[in-house]
């Protein structure tokens, strides 16, 4: 794997979408996975969309797999279910604060680190969409652990030998769908979000716009192996130049 690369701000993705693909999302459950797999499963580029939790989605889809796994410490078992994929979009984490320090590495390093092992051996050649944060430290140094753990998740995924890797690190990410938030700091977040927004433009994301991003760069035809950063600022830069194909603001 090339070291890192920074993508220009102004990014697009209207490179060929085809031949179809079969598309792997972990994490369908949360904000943004839910929204990915919608996404996923009106797009005419997906042939298939295997969806890998711990929580069943209700819902039903001729495109759409539905593969419960309860103990993601031990992916072993998803190595069928991962094989002749071409796109994963990786979703699953948690919320500094609601599990302990020990639970919040395994969840958001151990986790990814593991599944991305059995991917690759399987489906060498997928393109891994990763969904990281503000702030995420591949040097180990940050006195946050949120920061250190996505980090190092980053590290190994770029040190995995997927072709391409994209590392999304987004700021405060709206959600677009009513839900219980997790803690005060996300009530007031999404109180004050209006100003916050015009004031701060560049630490907010909309959870859908997050998750189409997510998901197109996955599904770009290119021979180019890439390992790409993609801060708040670049997210809604990337959201910017497809406005006119999705007809709404960012």
């Amino acid at each position: 794997m090339t070291a890192t690369n920074k993508v220009e701000s102004g990014a697009s993705m209207s490179a060929p979408t085809s031949p179809q693909k079969r598309v792997v999302i972990v994490g369908a459950s949360g904000m943004v996975g839910g929204c990915a797999l919608r996404y996923a499963l009106d797009n005419s580029a997906v042939k298939s969309v295997t969806s890998i939790g711990r929580k069943k989605l209700g819902i039903s889809h001729p495109k759409l797999k539905e593969v419960l796994h309860q103990d993601f410490a031990d992916c072993s078992a998803l190595a069928n279910e991962l094989s002749g994929q071409d796109a994963v979009v990786y979703c699953l984490g948690t919320y500094t604060g609601s599990v302990s320090d020990a639970e919040l590495r395994v969840i958001t390093a151990d986790y990814t680190i593991g599944f991305a092992r059995v991917l690759r051996n399987r489906s060498p050649d997928a393109a891994f969409s990763f969904l990281s944060g503000n702030g995420a430290d591949q040097t180990g140094r940050s006195r946050l652990a949120f920061a250190r753990y996505k980090g190092q998740a980053e590290k190994a995924l770029l040190a995995a030998g997927f072709p391409r890797v994209y590392l999304f690190r987004p700021a405060y990410i709206y959600p677009v769908q009513p839900r219980k938030e997790p803690t005060f700091s996300y009530r007031l977040l999404r109180a004050v979000y209006p100003v916050f927004r015009l004031l701060f433009p560049n630490q907010v994301v909309r959870a859908d716009d997050l998750a189409w991003v997510m998901v197109d760069v996955v599904l770009l035809e290119t021979q180019e192996h890439q390992g790409l950063v993609f801060e708040n600022r670049d997210i809604r830069a990337m959201v910017r130049s497809q406005m006119p194909i999705r007809d709404r603001a960012a």
